[in-house]
């Protein structure tokens, strides 16, 4: 056995260098602040670079770690190899990357279109951001990873990449005053990711890099309250997530705690897969 305080060092990031793509969003922002908490140096990635920048620099204040905000759009890739660079040359060897980062689209109505409807050019552009993106920033990071022999990458999918929606709970339910469903990209994309993910892990698993998944059952993140009810009541536990509990699974698969997995998909969905 470890000596007193070995098991709690296990989950310390302390010395390590953490990318979290899609860092100033709903979830990512909770993810960044996690890892800084725990230690690690940490770039905040987002496509806002303002808004990535801020968060950057709340973390530094915060939490006392060194940080970095970058401006990126994870679907091309020279944006994804220049961050990469920059990220390595301000921070150092990254050994943590969260792809976390996913996309509506350039609207909101064209992304709640019904499957009948909806459009192809619509599909393609939040094809390229949640799943080509996904590869992009997987290769740039994940290669230079392979070379040093250690890595760890957190993939972001959804619980609707492993199951179909349910369409019940979207009667009568709004998001931010619209109208919602789960669209058919959302769902395509994301199951993409956890096979993506699979892949990864067995490709890379003898150069010391580990993949896997983390799949978010519903957050609270702007819909209205009967959508919260109806989806609430699907789920084991009763209610939707909180962005805050997707930071213990993001710590334990970034940490030394789970040297010995790769190629899982774990999931924070309050049990909604155990039906």
């Amino acid at each position: 056995m470890r000596a007193k305080g070995g098991y709690r060092q296990l989950f310390d990031l302390s010395g390590k260098v953490a990318v979290v793509t899609g860092g100033a969003g709903i979830i990512g922002q909770e993810i960044v602040a996690a890892l800084a908490d725990h230690g690690a140096a940490v770039a905040v990635v987002d496509l806002d670079e303002g808004k990535a920048k801020a968060v950057a620099a709340e973390l530094a204040a915060t939490y006392e770690v060194c940080t970095l905000g970058v401006g990126v759009d994870v679907a091309d890739k020279a944006s994804v190899v220049a961050m990469a660079d920059a990220v390595e040359r301000e921070l150092g060897p990254i050994d943590v990357l969260h792809n976390n980062a996913a996309g509506k689209g350039a609207s909101l109505d064209a992304f709640f279109e019904p499957l009948e409807t909806f459009d192809l050019d619509t599909w393609r552009a939040i094809m390229a951001v949640n799943l080509d993106g996904m590869f992009l920033v997987a290769q740039a990071v994940g290669s230079r990873m392979a070379q040093r022999g250690r890595g760890s990458i957190i993939q972001t999918a959804s619980i609707y990449g492993a199951m179909g929606p349910d369409q019940r709970i979207y009667e009568g339910s709004e998001y931010l005053g619209r109208p919602i469903n789960t669209p058919p990209i959302y769902s395509a994309s994301k199951a993409g990711v956890i096979g993506l993910t699979r892949y990864l892990a067995a490709y890379w698993g003898k150069a010391g890099v580990r993949v896997n998944t983390l799949t978010p059952g519903g957050v609270e993140s702007g819909q209205n309250e009967r959508f919260s009810r109806q989806y609430g009541a699907r789920v084991p536990m009763g209610r939707m997530a909180l962005a805050h509990e997707m930071t213990g699974a993001v710590v334990y698969l970034a940490s030394d705690a789970s040297s010995y997995v790769t190629g899982q998909n774990l999931f924070v969905d309050g049990g909604l897969s155990a039906w």
